[in-house]
């Protein structure tokens, strides 16, 4: 038996949540998705994200939602993520933050999959504990709890730190994908220890843009200097994923395959998958 997880890069203010609550539940249909995760910390308009639209994940069928740099950018996410184990935080973050670093989620089959959520260190704040050996004492720490499938969340903007954590965990998780820098990367495979990877996934929301931010602010930081406060752009929105297949008794990746899903797009090309 196969289980078949569909995992999302950050989906992007307005344009990102309305690409993904019209293609979502198209694609769970069409493809018989078993799991689904989502980086989220860019829901807010672009900063963040809130009780609402967390409950907008999870009601749409995001079983997992992760996060990274941006996961404290409303403040009211310090208040409620203590309550809401399917919304994380990077786990090397210090201990004293609110909120878990990983949880274990059942499908609607009874096939327990855990998630980790890790955030790099390479040219991001400053104060984070080093993401390697931050998972090398997890995975030792929580090994009698942790259930075969495993799939890692690694939001970081160095690509070599990204594949480097691909590389340390292949044989020991099923799948590792990077996020955070929005720009989907063409590295998709399966490691030969058995875990699928990707440098990058890309992000759910409007191409026609800055990383998914307005163009003509975003210039004008960039090439003015002004202190123009990042907005998130208007336009058409694309849902970019990867749908990794594993095997359910040694967890262990069989198949990934990246998708890419515009605004009222049909999903029959993707028929190869169903």
């Amino acid at each position: 038996m196969t289980i078949k997880i569909l995992v999302l890069g950050d989906v992007i203010g307005k344009p990102g949540r309305r690409v993904l609550e019209q293609q979502l539940p198209l694609l769970q249909d069409h493809l018989k998705l078993d799991f689904v995760v989502a980086n989220g910390e860019n829901l807010a308009g672009g900063f963040g994200i809130t009780l609402e639209l967390t409950h907008f994940l999870l009601d749409l069928g995001v079983d997992v939602i992760t996060s990274g740099n941006h996961i404290w950018d409303q403040r009211e996410t310090l208040d409620y993520i203590d309550s809401q184990p399917r919304l994380l935080r990077p786990l090397n973050y210090p201990d004293n933050h609110p909120g878990k670093g990983w949880v274990v989620v059942e499908t609607a089959a009874g096939i327990s999959i855990g998630v980790i959520n890790l955030i790099g260190t390479v040219f991001m704040q400053p104060g984070t504990a080093c993401p390697f050996r931050a998972v090398d004492r997890f995975l030792k720490q929580e090994e009698d709890r942790l259930p075969q499938i495993l799939l890692v969340d690694v939001h970081a903007e160095a690509s070599s730190e990204k594949v480097a954590m691909g590389w340390h965990l292949d044989g020991r998780v099923s799948a590792v994908f990077g996020t955070h820098t929005h720009v989907p990367a063409a590295d998709h495979r399966i490691l030969p220890g058995g875990s699928a990877f990707v440098s990058d996934i890309g992000m759910t929301g409007c191409y026609d843009s800055v990383i998914g931010m307005n163009t003509e602010k975003a210039l004008n930081r960039f090439i003015l200097k002004l202190p123009e406060r990042l907005e998130v752009a208007k336009g058409p929105a694309t849902l970019w994923g990867l749908v990794v297949e594993v095997d359910e008794v040694s967890g262990r990746a069989t198949a990934v395959t990246r998708i890419t899903l515009r605004d009222g797009e049909s999903l029959d090309h993707l028929g190869q998958l169903a």
